[in-house]
């Protein structure tokens, strides 16, 4: 409580974000973060989906200019996905082990 000092009463101030317990990403261990190489429909081109991130879309943007940008690639955000152009799995999995998630590489 923050006592306000132009009355007698007290009046109750805010929580911060740390105190509510809220943080701007989900915990990476609660998550099923899934890494796959799609082809199929994509005119022979590979594009590596990053899955099962539970974001909201600008956490999802902001993740995806930064994998980009590390990757030195192209990519899309297709909700709830996001698309990295070519076979970037392994790196994708140790970018994402530092960042605190889980991954998981699915298929071959």
């Amino acid at each position: 409580m923050k006592l306000v000092y132009s009355t007698d009463r007290m009046v109750p101030r805010e929580k911060t974000r740390r105190e509510k317990g809220v943080s701007g990403v989900r915990s990476g261990v609660l998550q099923n973060v899934v890494i796959r190489l799609e082809r199929k429909g994509r005119g022979g081109k590979s594009v590596t989906v990053v899955d099962g991130l539970g974001l909201p879309k600008n956490a999802l943007e902001v993740l995806l200019k930064r994998l980009k940008s590390s990757l030195g690639t192209g990519g899309a955000l297709r909700e709830p996905a996001l698309e990295i152009q070519g076979d970037h799995r392994d790196a994708l999995m140790g970018l994402l082990q530092a960042m605190g998630y889980g991954p998981k590489k699915s298929g071959g």
